[in-house]
Protein backbone atom coordinates (compact mmCIF):
# COMPACT_ATOMS: atom_id res chain seq x y z
CA UNK A 1 0.00 0.00 0.00
CA UNK A 2 1.24 3.30 -0.73
CA UNK A 3 -0.42 6.66 -0.23
CA UNK A 4 -3.21 4.62 0.49
CA UNK A 5 -3.74 2.53 -2.53
CA UNK A 6 -2.90 -1.29 -3.43
CA UNK A 7 -0.76 -1.24 -6.98
CA UNK A 8 -0.56 -4.73 -8.49
CA UNK A 9 1.21 -4.76 -11.65
CA UNK A 10 1.10 -7.76 -13.91
CA UNK A 11 3.70 -10.07 -15.00
CA UNK A 12 3.84 -13.42 -16.45
CA UNK A 13 5.28 -16.78 -15.75
CA UNK A 14 7.30 -17.40 -18.86
CA UNK A 15 7.15 -21.55 -17.95
CA UNK A 16 3.58 -22.15 -17.26
CA UNK A 17 2.10 -18.81 -18.60
CA UNK A 18 0.29 -18.77 -15.04
CA UNK A 19 0.62 -15.39 -13.30
CA UNK A 20 2.77 -15.27 -10.23
CA UNK A 21 1.99 -12.56 -7.37
CA UNK A 22 4.72 -11.38 -4.94
CA UNK A 23 3.23 -9.41 -2.10
CA UNK A 24 5.79 -6.93 -0.53
CA UNK A 25 5.26 -6.22 2.60
CA UNK A 26 7.83 -3.36 4.22
CA UNK A 27 8.04 -0.60 6.39
CA UNK A 28 10.72 1.71 6.81
CA UNK A 29 11.87 1.33 3.15
CA UNK A 30 12.51 4.38 0.83
CA UNK A 31 10.53 4.53 -2.23
CA UNK A 32 13.67 4.89 -4.11
CA UNK A 33 14.33 1.42 -2.38
CA UNK A 34 10.93 -0.25 -2.82
CA UNK A 35 10.88 1.07 -6.77
CA UNK A 36 14.30 -0.81 -7.44
CA UNK A 37 12.92 -3.91 -5.97
CA UNK A 38 9.59 -3.71 -8.32
CA UNK A 39 11.91 -3.02 -11.15
CA UNK A 40 13.52 -6.27 -10.40
CA UNK A 41 10.69 -8.05 -9.82
CA UNK A 42 7.95 -6.79 -12.15
CA UNK A 43 9.24 -8.67 -15.38
CA UNK A 44 8.54 -12.19 -13.41
CA UNK A 45 6.13 -11.87 -11.32
CA UNK A 46 2.50 -9.81 -10.33
CA UNK A 47 3.97 -7.55 -7.82
CA UNK A 48 1.18 -6.10 -5.13
CA UNK A 49 3.16 -3.97 -2.68
CA UNK A 50 2.16 -2.99 1.03
CA UNK A 51 3.59 -0.73 3.38
CA UNK A 52 2.41 -1.37 6.84
CA UNK A 53 2.97 0.01 10.33
CA UNK A 54 6.24 -0.59 12.32
CA UNK A 55 5.75 -4.36 13.44
CA UNK A 56 8.85 -5.62 14.94
CA UNK A 57 10.55 -2.84 17.50
CA UNK A 58 14.13 -4.08 17.09
CA UNK A 59 14.13 -2.62 13.36
CA UNK A 60 13.87 0.32 11.61
CA UNK A 61 13.25 -1.23 8.39
CA UNK A 62 11.47 -4.45 7.40
CA UNK A 63 11.14 -5.99 4.32
CA UNK A 64 8.87 -9.61 3.78
CA UNK A 65 9.11 -10.83 -0.28
CA UNK A 66 7.46 -14.44 -0.60
CA UNK A 67 8.55 -15.49 -3.60
CA UNK A 68 5.93 -18.28 -5.42
CA UNK A 69 7.86 -20.46 -6.44
CA UNK A 70 10.21 -23.58 -5.19
CA UNK A 71 14.11 -22.71 -3.79
CA UNK A 72 15.71 -24.95 -6.39
CA UNK A 73 18.05 -24.40 -9.49
CA UNK A 74 15.09 -24.21 -11.81
CA UNK A 75 13.94 -21.12 -9.62
CA UNK A 76 17.22 -19.17 -10.37
CA UNK A 77 17.74 -20.43 -14.33
CA UNK A 78 13.78 -19.08 -14.74
CA UNK A 79 14.77 -16.00 -12.34
CA UNK A 80 17.83 -15.15 -14.55
CA UNK A 81 21.44 -15.16 -12.38
CA UNK A 82 21.84 -11.23 -13.18
CA UNK A 83 18.81 -10.64 -11.43
CA UNK A 84 19.54 -12.17 -8.74
CA UNK A 85 22.84 -10.64 -8.25
CA UNK A 86 20.41 -7.80 -8.53
CA UNK A 87 18.35 -8.56 -5.65
CA UNK A 88 21.66 -9.61 -3.58
CA UNK A 89 23.34 -5.98 -4.52
CA UNK A 90 19.88 -3.80 -3.05
CA UNK A 91 19.74 -5.82 -0.18
CA UNK A 92 23.51 -4.85 0.22
CA UNK A 93 22.79 -1.46 -0.39
CA UNK A 94 19.98 -1.13 2.05
CA UNK A 95 22.19 -2.44 5.03
CA UNK A 96 24.61 0.37 4.06
CA UNK A 97 22.81 3.09 4.08
CA UNK A 98 21.31 2.46 7.30
CA UNK A 99 24.90 1.60 9.17
CA UNK A 100 25.86 -1.25 11.64
CA UNK A 101 23.09 -2.23 14.41
CA UNK A 102 19.73 -4.37 13.95
CA UNK A 103 18.50 -1.45 11.68
CA UNK A 104 17.09 -3.50 8.67
CA UNK A 105 15.48 -6.95 8.52
CA UNK A 106 14.72 -8.69 5.24
CA UNK A 107 13.07 -12.13 5.05
CA UNK A 108 12.63 -14.15 1.65
CA UNK A 109 10.78 -17.04 1.88
CA UNK A 110 9.82 -19.65 -0.92
CA UNK A 111 6.93 -21.75 -1.50
CA UNK A 112 7.04 -25.52 -1.10
CA UNK A 113 7.23 -28.44 1.46
CA UNK A 114 8.58 -27.40 3.42
CA UNK A 115 8.27 -23.48 3.29
CA UNK A 116 11.92 -22.49 2.76
CA UNK A 117 12.80 -18.81 4.61
CA UNK A 118 15.78 -17.10 4.96
CA UNK A 119 16.37 -13.98 7.78
CA UNK A 120 19.03 -11.51 7.17
CA UNK A 121 19.27 -9.35 9.99
CA UNK A 122 22.72 -9.27 11.30
CA UNK A 123 24.03 -6.20 13.22
CA UNK A 124 27.51 -6.27 10.94
CA UNK A 125 27.48 -5.03 7.94
CA UNK A 126 30.37 -7.64 6.68
CA UNK A 127 28.38 -10.14 7.93
CA UNK A 128 24.94 -8.94 6.76
CA UNK A 129 26.68 -8.66 2.42
CA UNK A 130 28.31 -12.21 3.73
CA UNK A 131 25.04 -14.13 3.85
CA UNK A 132 23.49 -11.96 0.96
CA UNK A 133 25.65 -13.98 -1.45
CA UNK A 134 25.65 -17.69 0.30
CA UNK A 135 21.58 -17.32 0.26
CA UNK A 136 21.99 -19.62 -3.58
CA UNK A 137 25.27 -21.70 -1.50
CA UNK A 138 21.85 -23.32 0.12
CA UNK A 139 20.70 -25.33 -2.86
CA UNK A 140 23.83 -27.57 -3.06
CA UNK A 141 23.05 -28.62 0.78
CA UNK A 142 19.39 -28.69 0.85
CA UNK A 143 19.09 -32.13 0.03
CA UNK A 144 20.84 -32.79 3.52
CA UNK A 145 19.09 -29.86 5.46
CA UNK A 146 16.12 -31.24 4.48
CA UNK A 147 16.86 -34.88 5.04
CA UNK A 148 13.42 -36.19 6.99
CA UNK A 149 15.71 -37.87 8.85
CA UNK A 150 17.11 -34.74 10.63
CA UNK A 151 14.10 -32.71 10.70
CA UNK A 152 11.16 -32.95 13.10
CA UNK A 153 8.46 -34.73 11.89
CA UNK A 154 5.94 -33.36 9.65
CA UNK A 155 7.73 -30.14 9.07
CA UNK A 156 5.68 -27.29 7.03
CA UNK A 157 8.72 -24.61 7.42
CA UNK A 158 12.12 -24.05 7.89
CA UNK A 159 13.75 -21.08 8.79
CA UNK A 160 17.31 -20.13 8.19
CA UNK A 161 19.58 -17.99 9.89
CA UNK A 162 22.95 -17.14 8.96
CA UNK A 163 25.41 -17.94 11.47
CA UNK A 164 28.61 -15.64 11.74
CA UNK A 165 30.69 -18.20 13.86
CA UNK A 166 30.71 -20.76 11.06
CA UNK A 167 29.68 -18.17 8.42
CA UNK A 168 26.94 -20.02 6.56
CA UNK A 169 23.46 -20.51 7.02
CA UNK A 170 22.02 -22.88 8.97
CA UNK A 171 18.27 -23.81 9.80
CA UNK A 172 17.51 -22.16 13.24
CA UNK A 173 13.70 -22.86 13.70
CA UNK A 174 11.12 -25.56 11.64
CA UNK A 175 7.22 -25.45 12.19
CA UNK A 176 4.87 -28.41 12.52
CA UNK A 177 0.97 -26.82 12.55
CA UNK A 178 1.15 -24.41 15.37
CA UNK A 179 4.43 -25.82 16.58
CA UNK A 180 7.63 -24.17 16.63
CA UNK A 181 10.75 -25.76 17.07
CA UNK A 182 14.58 -24.69 16.99
CA UNK A 183 17.66 -26.10 17.01
CA UNK A 184 20.04 -26.56 20.04
CA UNK A 185 23.10 -28.44 21.48
CA UNK A 186 22.52 -31.18 17.85
CA UNK A 187 18.83 -31.41 18.35
CA UNK A 188 15.33 -29.64 17.76
CA UNK A 189 14.06 -28.57 21.15
CA UNK A 190 9.75 -27.33 20.65
CA UNK A 191 9.75 -23.83 22.01
CA UNK A 192 5.36 -23.43 21.35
Amino acid sequence: MLGGFNYSFQAVDLMSQETLVTHLKYYGISPWEIEVIYGIFKDRFLVEQEETEQTNPDFVSLLDIPIPLLFNEEFFRWFDYKRWDKVKFIFKEMKRRRGSGKAIKIEVSFLGNPKIKFVLDSEDRTWFNNAVEKIDFVLELLPYHLDPTKLPRDVSEVIYSFDTKAARWRINTAQVNDKEFVFSNNGWKMIT
